[in-house]
């Protein structure tokens, strides 16, 4: 079901990794924000979205991982954006992004992921403004709707995962403190947080998820064992484990 946390602004959360799918209200219709994940999760968004009454525009997926890449035809052949360095690159994983979204959820259809095109210079559908890093994936950004006090912030500033280092490409401590302090900026306009995965934040809750993914990556960077309450989740291991080594990597 879809829960309003803002003016124009509804979240639906996925049992999957606790993903959020975002419906933001623009000047035209809705625009559909990392929509998921599995094809009963699709469903039934696609009928919240027709009880608000208004026409889906277009999609935005805030990074290539194939989890937010998804859509559904019942959301309207409209156009999908990205940033420019996720449309991309989206084409060159497309085919993985199939086999993982096969892997991982029922229902999928798969030949509707990852079909995304550079967002126009000014923003086009799109209210808000873009937040755009080179953390955790090629061309990541969240988006800033200062207007509403709401930051779409991807899979960054989680209560429910650790910051995730690409592990793919070098120098990714610099790159996501960097990530961090641009957002540390764009929080300062904002009292409510959804991220792409975990619960969404209010308030002081805002300036502790960045605290605590700061406090993670500054440990790391250390050489010193973080003390975050995320990681007594046991899957984290293995992400932990993969920062470790970039941060080894890059020392």
């Amino acid at each position: 079901m879809l829960k309003q946390v803002a003016d124009g602004v509804w979240v639906r959360q996925s049992d999957w990794v606790h993903s959020n799918a975002v419906v933001v209200r623009g000047d035209d219709g809705l625009v559909l924000v990392d929509p998921g994940i599995s094809g009963a999760d699709l469903e039934e968004l696609a009928d919240d979205v027709e009880r608000l009454g208004l026409p889906v525009v277009a999609g935005f997926a805030t990074h290539l991982h194939w989890d937010h890449l998804l859509w559904h035809s019942r959301f309207g052949d409209v156009p999908r954006y990205a940033t420019t360095a996720c449309a991309q690159a989206a084409g060159a994983v497309r085919e993985r992004a199939q086999a993982m979204a096969a892997e991982s959820a029922a229902g999928i259809p798969l030949d509707l992921i990852g079909l995304v095109t550079p967002l126009p210079a000014d923003g086009g559908p799109l209210p808000g403004e873009l937040v755009e890093h080179d953390a955790h994936a090629v061309g990541h950004a969240a988006v800033l709707l200062a207007d509403r006090g709401v930051l779409l912030a991807g899979d960054m500033l989680s209560d429910v995962l650790i910051p995730m280092l690409d592990p793919r490409r070098p120098g990714q401590p610099d790159a996501y403190a960097a990530a961090l302090d641009r957002l540390g900026a764009a929080t300062e306009h904002v009292d409510v947080l959804v991220p792409g995965h975990g619960s969404v934040a209010r308030g002081p809750e805002v300036a502790a998820r960045l605290a605590a993914d700061r406090a993670y990556l500054d440990a790391l960077r250390r050489g010193a064992e973080p003390a975050d309450a995320r990681l007594e989740q046991d899957w984290l291991s293995g992400p932990h484990q993969a920062n470790l080594a970039a941060v080894g990597r890059s020392g």
